[in-house]
């Protein structure tokens, strides 16, 4: 298995609205293949290819006394290079 490098993070609350406001607007991003994130003085740009593996996960984990957490995970994922060599045909 590789070594994984985690090049941005974030995490905060926010209300449904802003959840639903943000996620529509990384959509728009997504559709014409170029995604920014800043928050701060740290800025990282993707340009994404064409072809994308969505996943997406739902979990719950008890966290004791705090209760059940309860997470969706959308994950978008592409290797490089991808799209240049097109599926796989018999001659």
């Amino acid at each position: 298995m590789g070594k994984e490098t985690r090049l941005f993070k974030s995490e905060e609350r926010l209300n449904q609205t802003d959840v639903a406001t943000f996620l529509r607007e990384l959509a728009g991003k997504v559709g014409v293949g170029r995604v920014i994130l800043r928050q701060g003085e740290e800025e990282i740009s993707l340009d994404l290819p064409k072809n994308l593996v969505l996943e997406i996960q739902v979990e719950e984990e008890d966290k004791g006394s705090k209760g059940i957490q309860h997470s969706l995970e959308v994950e978008i994922k592409w290797f490089d290079g991808n799209g240049q060599g097109g599926p796989v045909e018999l001659g």
